[in-house]
């Protein structure tokens, strides 16, 4: 088995994305050791956190070897993917397809989730290997949007981002999500609650999905 087809069974596997936007270097980092701490595995550390290179390579070296797995998010170009792929990225996350960044994940046997917001966009993503697609905003196209994707393009994995929430994360899994990323949610107690609010959180989305599983 590839290293890109085992990297994409263990995002799966954990299912839970945490898209972490730090306001600084250090809240980045402590934001992504508390969800991880409150059990959401899957760390998308956006290049909208300063020195997001710099965290990526922090929590690579530190969780080595744990089933955290650190990657990119809101990547805009192929140096951006190549910088975060040498700093420990094990995926990368775009708001929309880059052909480039493609190419340069291809390069480096990192898987590439590109934001779709078309079938027009997801099959240019899947015509250029991409395996999984982000499904962005999430909010803007609901859940049923998976479904109605699966008509056409029933093997197509996708992942929704944006708009995810406590509230219809069963939804987007009922309609066949190959996983889910969160976002604000995690850190809207931020300001008042520290980063055991984010923790907090994060084992909120953990537990309910959970609940959602055993169902």
């Amino acid at each position: 088995m590839s290293v890109k087809r085992d990297t994409l069974n263990q995002l799966q596997e954990n299912f839970l994305f945490a898209v972490v936007r730090g306001s600084t270097q250090e809240e980045g980092y402590e934001v992504s050791k508390a969800v991880y701490k409150g059990g959401i595995k899957n760390i998308e550390v956006t290049f909208s956190t300063p020195n997001a290179e710099k965290v990526m390579r922090q929590l690579s070296d530190e969780f080595a070897g744990t089933d955290m797995v650190v990657g990119a998010g809101t990547v805009l170009d192929e140096v951006a993917a190549r910088i975060a792929i040498l700093n420990g990225a094990k995926f990368v996350v775009s708001p929309s397809y880059n052909e480039k960044i493609a190419k340069m994940c291809n390069l480096y046997t990192v898987p590439y989730l590109p934001g779709c917001g078309s079938i027009t966009e997801v099959t240019m993503a899947l015509e250029a290997g991409c395996e999984v697609v982000k499904l962005f905003p999430g909010g803007l196209l609901g859940p049923g949007f998976i479904k109605d994707l699966h008509g056409p393009i029933p093997w197509v994995e996708a992942m929704p981002s944006g708009g995810v929430s406590l509230d219809n994360m069963d939804k987007w899994i009922a309609n066949g999500a190959w996983a889910v990323g969160v976002g604000s949610a995690l850190t809207k107690g931020l300001k008042d609650g520290g980063y055991e609010s984010v923790e907090a959180a994060a084992k909120e989305f953990a537990d309910k999905l959970a609940t959602i599983l055993a169902d």
